[in-house]
């Protein structure tokens, strides 16, 4: 729906609330009147007038505007703004938290950030209601939400949570038959560590779109609705914090692809002791670069 088609049918709603308000035969304020109480042109009343006169809602002659009956609500004009998925609203909800534009503890705007995200008001209202399953918002007791933010106690807890989420995907993974996909695809992972790993001095940046390609192989042979509810997120934020220092940054990618490749060459080899061990390994390493790195940024 374009946004003119929106800002009209937000103002003729706005019209039907006045003549609901009204006593029979009562008439309506001048159009320079409803211009400034609705914060619209008087292009945009005349229009909404002219369709209230079409649905005989009200007579319109000259100067006079008189009320012929009270609207009820199917009089009102759907509004529908066509804006992102869910998914995609997640997303860029999860790359406006970890800006860290807004402090934690910050009041929302729902009506600034609906504009923001190009969605309407009540869709970002459920869309927050079910992403405080998260942690990073919460209700208000006296309504509206607040932010709690990206912390470093999150940082940890979430760190934990991935350890738990990936040690057990690591299990299942090794226990797997011969013929299942999960081989060639960690054959392949290995071949691209190794490429970059060979060009890392002019391509070191590229590590974090293979990082994330990596660990959502590891976490992808768990068949649970719960992991991967939670995966996106993880995934998104340990990506996401190689924008926050790019201080050694080519050092620490090429410790971790030698890493990824230790665990790789321990899944391979259906050693589960070796691929648990290389696993701790990294993500403890991960974890200690997370919270270094959002150090780094809010001291930018």
């Amino acid at each position: 729906m374009a946004r003119t088609d929106v800002r009209f049918r937000e103002a003729y709603n706005t019209l039907i609330e006045i003549c609901a308000g009204l006593g029979e035969s009562a008439s309506l304020p001048s159009e320079n009147a409803l211009a400034r109480s609705m914060g619209v042109s008087r292009t945009v009343v005349r229009a909404g007038l002219q369709r209230l006169s079409d649905e005989e809602i009200i007579r319109w002659e000259g100067r006079q505007k008189v009320l012929l009956r009270r609207p009820g609500a199917a009089d009102r004009l759907e509004i529908r703004i066509d804006g992102p998925d869910a998914d995609t609203l997640e997303t860029r909800f999860l790359e406006w938290v970890l800006r860290f534009d807004v402090p934690a503890g910050t009041t929302l705007n729902v009506a600034q950030l609906s504009r923001e995200f190009g969605v309407a008001p009540h869709v970002l209202q459920e869309f927050l209601a079910g992403f405080t399953r998260f942690g990073l918002v919460e209700r208000r007791q006296r309504g509206g939400w607040r932010l709690l933010g990206f912390t470093a106690d999150f940082a940890v807890e979430l760190s934990e949570f991935r350890t738990v989420l990936e040690l057990n995907a690591v299990r299942q993974l090794v226990a797997l038959p011969p013929g299942h996909e999960i081989w060639p695809r960690l054959e392949g992972l290995r071949a691209r560590h190794l490429d970059l790993a060979s060009r890392l001095d002019r391509d070191f940046h590229e590590f974090s779109r293979l990082d994330e390609a990596f660990h959502t192989t590891v976490t992808g042979v768990v068949r649970n609705r719960f992991v991967a509810e939670f995966q996106k997120v993880i995934s998104l934020i340990f990506h996401y914090h190689y924008t926050w220092d790019k201080t050694e940054e080519k050092r620490r990618n090429a410790a971790a692809i030698a890493e990824h490749l230790d665990w790789i060459e321990a899944m391979l080899a259906r050693d589960a002791a070796a691929s648990d061990a290389a696993a701790l390994r990294h993500l403890r390493t991960s974890k200690t670069t997370l919270l270094s790195s959002m150090r780094s940024h809010r001291q930018a």
